[in-house]
């Protein structure tokens, strides 16, 4: 069975696209873009397989 690890990171209005990439890098997959809890922005949701 697949085990996978979560990431959460904010967005930054003016670079979401390096921070996507940076991470997506380091092997993370985008798995959802959504609202920030406190309302001022975004988060991305990413996920990993996790090694052994």
């Amino acid at each position: 069975m697949t085990k996978w690890e979560y990431f959460i990171t904010p967005l930054p209005l003016h670079t979401p696209g390096q921070v996507l990439n940076m991470h997506g890098e380091e092997g993370w997959e985008l798995v959802q873009i959504a609202t920030a809890p406190n309302g001022t922005g975004s988060v991305a949701y990413m996920k990993r397989e996790k090694s052994s």
